[in-house]
């Protein structure tokens, strides 16, 4: 694996330019929850910066790393982030990298990662991908004096601070609508503004979608998107990949899709459970796969915009756990059951203030989103001059 600053440096292998420490094998009966111990830094935490599983037996002192060291994670993704979460146990298949003198460590994590990701997308996957420690060892970099390492750190920790600002005011955003929803409508799982209930079927028709690979007598088909499971996510549409699919003029006049119908999911993470989205703007004659439920709404008595948060609340994602069929992780649920979820119907009025409100929030979603893009694409750009 080679990195190209620019083109024509010297190469050098990694264990050159950094020190590389690989975490300790602990002993998993030790693994507690209470936090008065050390946190142990497994794969999971890397990204997220802190961890939840701490440790409660002897240790080698060695093996303490604290915040702003730099970690990667050695199965799976293959991350590499800055630790967040303070004095910590650095767990096996977790290694350190420390710069050497000459060698800017914010030059390295960048190019690393480039690196990384190009292992990753590489490596054979089977249950787990991993990272081994002779990937590491033979690396290597092509790496320019002192003075360039650092320049080209600090434009690239510029952008990555102006990426990370704009996530985090896209995620206040979201927060603001979660606090106007309660706001408006008290406290939904205990229903403590007795708002009146009624099973969804009896305000919304809803339709599974269509097969693919199923079998047609009618010869005259006609190509047209539709949406899959991976299109829709928690409160929105994934419009990156769009597939297509044959279908008669029959089954595209069933399930052609309207503005504001909801899609729903019918299985998937435990946690992701029911989860759905508006369609604002269908594409034409888009149609939507078996595996996605189509919710058309009766707003004469509840607002798409309303039912699709309350689909993320905790009261909707109680009842889908309750009733869904779960194997090996995943979970499912029918139709017979999504029809039966009891739903909240509190006056229109209110919920036309809510929907207010989020239009109102979306357009500065739409203004920050814009320019998250434009650092994302201008970040993307100078990582691939730099390093190839």
């Amino acid at each position: 694996m080679t990195i190209r600053i620019c083109g024509d440096e010297e190469m050098t292998k990694l264990p050159e330019l950094c020190e590389i420490q690989y975490g300790y094998a602990f002993d998993s009966a030790c693994f507690t929850e209470d936090n008065t111990h050390l946190p142990l830094v497994r794969i999971r935490d890397v990204k997220r910066g802190y961890s939840e599983t701490f440790y409660s037996g002897n240790y080698p002192s060695d093996y303490v790393i604290d915040s702003g060291s730099l970690l990667v994670g050695m199965d799976g993704e293959f991350n590499i982030a800055r630790w967040k979460g303070g004095h910590a146990l650095l767990n096996q298949r977790v290694c350190k990298i420390t710069a050497k003198e000459n060698v800017n460590e914010e030059y390295i994590r960048f190019a690393l990662s480039k690196a990384l990701k190009e292992i990753e997308n590489r490596t054979a996957f089977v249950t787990v991908k991993h990272l081994s420690a002779k990937e590491l060892n033979q690396l290597e970099i092509d790496i320019p004096n002192y003075t360039t390492q650092t320049v080209v750190a600090k434009v690239l920790t510029q952008i990555e601070s102006i990426i990370s600002a704009r996530q985090q005011q896209l995620q206040k955003l979201d927060e603001f609508v979660k606090a106007r929803f309660v706001e408006l409508f008290g406290d939904m799982f205990f229903n403590s503004k007795t708002w009146d209930e009624a099973p969804l079927e009896s305000v919304a028709d809803i339709v599974s979608g269509i097969t693919k690979g199923r079998k047609t007598a009618d010869k005259h088909l006609m190509e047209v998107p539709y949406m899959a499971v991976s299109n829709v996510k928690e409160g929105y549409i994934d419009w990156t990949t769009v597939k297509t699919i044959e279908a008669t003029e029959q089954e595209i006049n069933q399930y052609r899709l309207l503005p504001d119908d909801v899609l729903m999911t019918e299985g998937g993470d435990p946690d992701k459970l029911g989860r759905g989205a508006i369609i604002k703007t269908p594409l034409e004659n888009c149609i939507h796969q078996n595996h996605i439920f189509r919710v058309r709404l009766d707003e004469t008595h509840i607002l798409p915009v309303y039912f699709a948060e309350y689909l993320q609340h905790q009261r909707a994602k109680r009842y889908f756990l309750g009733c869904a069929k779960q194997t090996t992780g995943i979970a499912s649920i029918n139709m017979k059951q999504l029809k039966s979820l009891p739903v909240l119907i509190p006056p229109l009025d209110r919920q036309a203030q809510f929907a207010t409100f989020v239009e109102q929030t979306d357009k500065s979603k739409v203004a920050i989103q814009k320019a998250l893009d434009e650092a994302q694409l201008l970040f993307d750009s100078l990582m691939q001059q730099y390093f190839g």
